[in-house]
């Protein structure tokens, strides 16, 4: 499956978010921590992929993970940590008997993160889509910068898209695999 995406920045966001996914009614941020509310990743097995800004190729892996990364206001250091370590770890590649029973880290395979607020928008109602669940873009660079840095202090191979861009992002899904993956 070849697919090209196009994802750009927004204007910053407010902060609130209610955690249905979790069952709960209460925003994240007023939630105890026992009762946090997951980061979300879409993440794809992919052949290769690679990302391009203004005509130039900023990011490219060939085969392994491309993963969409959102943040919301509640993500912090236990979540960002906790999502770098299901990146590396989560079984989406197939062993010897083809099951899907290895992981990123296992395979030595590249990961491309790329950002994109808008798989953190609120879908649930309307025709348009509302982003008032998306952290505000000096905190979700922060936590995507923090992102990045756990996952090349423990994986080699990690590119990245640009923060804040336009991005064409483009792929080849090997399967296709994706999951929206949840710390």
């Amino acid at each position: 499956m070849r697919s090209i995406w196009a994802f750009s920045a927004a204007a910053q966001m407010p902060q609130a978010r209610h955690c249905k996914a979790a069952g709960a009614s209460t925003p994240c941020a007023a939630r105890p921590p026992k009762e946090a509310c997951p980061m979300l990743s879409l993440i794809q097995r992919v052949i290769r992929a690679s990302v391009e800004v203004e005509g130039q190729r900023v990011g490219a892996i060939g085969p392994g993970l491309l993963v969409l990364v959102a943040l919301e206001p509640h993500d912090g250091p236990t979540q960002i940590t906790r999502m770098a370590e299901r990146l590396l770890g989560y079984r989406v590649f197939a062993d010897q008997a083809g099951k899907m029973n290895r992981s990123l880290a296992e395979t030595g395979g590249g990961l491309l993160l790329v950002s994109q607020f808008t798989l953190a928008a609120d879908t649930r109602s309307g025709m348009r889509p509302s982003f008032t669940t998306a952290a505000p873009p000096e905190q979700a660079e922060r936590g995507f910068n923090q992102l990045v840095q756990i996952c090349r202090q423990r994986h080699a191979g990690v590119e990245t898209g640009r923060f804040g861009a336009h991005m064409l992002v483009e792929l080849v899904n090997d399967g296709p695999v994706t999951f929206l993956l949840r710390t």
